[in-house]
This record gives structure tokens, C-alpha cells and sequence, in this order.
């Protein structure tokens, strides 16, 4: 099985005590550059719970603002879960003066099957509310900065992402990997495996037409008011890329600054890693510009419309 904790990345444990080394690429990382993620829980929609990790700013060599830039994750799933073991993508965010909560809204695994089900049919609406909520609550507690509010995800995730920027006023960037934005596109194009996933999630696709249309983010990219980046795999089968170029066209069609990013190698999640360090990197410079953050040298400035 697989064992991690919130400093070691994930490792191979075995039943017996015999162990081969055939080969070790983890790199060492000093424990004062590592942020320690903090288990919390925080009052929701509809008088309800929600739970998260936070992960506040952590550098040895550098001293950050009280209420930093805040990056929200939506994991995905939807019905998955964040952990606390090591991701060395959320070090790079707080190891360069942002805060991140990964956030496990309600309909997440991990605590039972009460909280696990509360998202069925409810897809687009209370994980929508537990991302708004987790922000409120970390502004309260005075660990962002509440103009520099992020939402971001992936997959599913990236559909939780832009249903918050098209559906709360929350949040003041969005940042969308391979997520949907037309759930009916989704249901004809996506593979055989989760292609009746939205049937538990949302409702029957025929039966329940309007509703579907109602949480799609591509019906509603009117109400958009804050900057859009968006990432795509070109081979990807899950989640096809006309997901994202529509997203892309509609939104810089109401003159919102937007950038779009895909990876010709790259499918549903990406693994290349020179395209992982592209990724993070033109993020990074996203938020600088859109933040009038200091813009490291080192990064390529980011090319964003309408900006």
C-alpha cells in the first residue's frame, strides 16, 4: 500500500521487512521551506459542515504578509478527496508567499457516507456553496487577502471552479484545468467508463434537459467578472478539449482576460514534467500580473487577453 505524511512524498510500504532499493529521485527538502497543512472545519450552506486543509505561506528565506494571496482547491472526483500528503505543487505555491485551503466540500470521500452523498443531484450547487463558505471563513480568520481570492481545479474540480465564477461573486481569479463547462456536451462525448456519472450526480440528461443547462458554466459566462486561465491536454478523452475552447471563446467574447494553455502530449491530467513546470510557471505569472504582484524575471510573462 501506499504511505505518505505531510512532509514525505508518497512511498511503497511492504508486509515484510525485506526492501530492494532499485532506484530513488525524491529530492530533499529542508522542513522550513515545507508548510504543515491544518486540518479545518467551517459552518457551510443550509447550517451544515464543510472540511479542509490549509496550507499557509512557508519559506525559510523570506517573510510574508499576514493576509496573503489565497489559492482554493476544488479536487476532483467530484466524489474524491484531498489528503494531507506531500504535494510538492501546493509547496510551490506556499513557498512563494501564497496560501492555499484544499478544500473537501461536501459529496468529498473520507467522512462517511452521509457527507459522501449529500452531493447527489446537488452537483454544481453545495460544492459551489463550500468553496464560497471555506473563502468567507478564511478571510475571517484573516489568512487572505480578500481581493486576492483564487478558486482552481481540475476535472471535475475545474467544473467547480467556473461554476463559482459564473455562479458567487467570491472569488477575483479563477483557474480552470481540463474542467467542463457544458455538462451536456459532457454526457455525449465523454468515455464509455462515467458515461452516466451526471445521472447521480445532476439527474437523467434527457428527462432533467433544463437542469443540466441551468449548471452548465458555458450558459452563463455573462456573469463572469474576474480573470480566467485555462489549461487543456489535446489527447484527452475524459474531459475533450472542445470543453475548454468553447469556455475560452465565450469568455473572451465579453472581453474578460483570459489565457489558454493546452499540451498537444498531454490527456486527462498531465504528466510531462517540463509541461507541469510550463503550467505552474505561466500560473504564477498570471497571478503576478493580475495582482500587480513583483513578477520574478526568471518567469515568461504570461500572454493574456484582454487584459
Amino acid at each position: 500500500f501506499l504511505a505518505a505524511n505531510p512532509s514525505l512524498s508518497p512511498s511503497l510500504a511492504i508486509a515484510t521487512d525485506k526492501i530492494n532499493l532499485l532506484i530513488k529521485s525524491q529530492i530533499n527538502i529542508g522542513k522550513k521551506y515545507i508548510s504543515l497543512p491544518q486540518a479545518v472545519s467551517f459552518p457551510t450552506s443550509e447550517n451544515d459542515t464543510a472540511h479542509a486543509f490549509y496550507y499557509p505561506p512557508t519559506n525559510a528565506e523570506a517573510e510574508f504578509s499576514a493576509a496573503p494571496p489565497m489559492i482554493f482547491i476544488c479536487h476532483g472526483g467530484p466524489t474524491g478527496a484531498s489528503s494531507t500528503a506531500l504535494s510538492l505543487k501546493i509547496q510551490y505555491w506556499t513557498s512563494r508567499g501564497f496560501a492555499v485551503m484544499d478544500v473537501n466540500f461536501r459529496g468529498s470521500t473520507g467522512y462517511g457516507r452521509h457527507y459522501r452523498e449529500k452531493l447527489y443531484r446537488r452537483w454544481g450547487e453545495i460544492d459551489v456553496d463550500d468553496m464560497c463558505y471555506a473563502a468567507d471563513y478564511a478571510v475571517t480568520k484573516g489568512w487572505a487577502d480578500p481581493q486576492k481570492l483564487v478558486i482552481k481545479g481540475g476535472s471535475a474540480g475545474g467544473y467547480t471552479a467556473l461554476a463559482c465564477l459564473c455562479f458567487k461573486k467570491t472569488f477575483s481569479a479563477g483557474v480552470s484545468l481540463y474542467g467542463i463547462g457544458d455538462l451536456h456536451a459532457l454526457t455525449e462525448d465523454t468515455h464509455k467508463f462515467e458515461a452516466h456519472y451526471l445521472d447521480q450526480l445532476i439527474g437523467d440528461p434527457i428527462t432533467e434537459r433544463a437542469l443540466y443547462s441551468q449548471r452548465s458554466p458555458i450558459n452563463f459566462v455573462d456573469n463572469i467578472q474576474c480573470p480566467i486561465l485555462v489549461f487543456q491536454g489535446l489527447e484527452d478523452k475524459v474531459v475533450p478539449p472542445n470543453q475548454a475552447v468553447n469556455m475560452v471563446k465565450a469568455v473572451e467574447k465579453q472581453g474578460i482576460p483570459v489565457a489558454y494553455i493546452s499540451f498537444a502530449d498531454e490527456g486527462h491530467g498531465f504528466r510531462n514534467p517540463s509541461n507541469i513546470k510550463t503550467m505552474l510557471d505561466a500560473e504564477h505569472s498570471f497571478y503576478c500580473q493580475i495582482f500587480q504582484l513583483p513578477h520574478p524575471p526568471e518567469l515568461q510573462q504570461l500572454a493574456i487577453k484582454n487584459l
